[in-house]
């Protein structure tokens, strides 16, 4: 009697998901999920440093441009500074279509700049840019 073994299902991508507000939260992490990523929000710059300080096992960053205390743009240099967490892709969201913010960010080594309301195609094209 042979027996079929099914090989385990590969795990979900983590994505940390930082906006301040709680509408485009939800938005971002409604869009992940239904991608199959394994979601966790929070609402600033500095409770996202607190996750990755307690959490190694984030894929990808996702973060709001404008927030107070840290803007997306201080996250993004805090991270990219980390020896410990500079390879974690982050991906910049913002309202404002600003070419001299989009190359800022992506000159201090965002991964994307995505432009609100963020999208399910949106979503699909950061799939390739997950560190696994």
């Amino acid at each position: 009697m042979s027996t079929m073994t099914v090989p385990p299902e590969p795990p979900h991508p983590h994505v940390l998901a930082v906006d301040d507000s709680i509408v485009d939260r939800a938005v971002i992490s409604r869009l992940l999920r239904s991608s199959k990523y394994r979601v966790t929000t929070v609402d600033s710059g500095k409770r996202a440093l607190e996750v990755l300080s307690l959490d190694r096992d984030v894929h990808m960053i996702i973060t709001d441009y404008c927030m107070p205390e840290m803007s997306g743009y201080d996250l993004l240099k805090r991270v990219k500074e980390s020896a410990e967490l500079r390879e974690i892709p982050v991906v910049i969201m913002s309202s404002e279509n600003s070419p001299t913010r989009i190359r800022r960010c992506l000159e201090e080594g965002a991964e994307d700049f995505l432009i609100k309301p963020v999208r399910a195609s949106d979503v699909s094209r950061l799939c390739s840019r997950l560190t696994l």
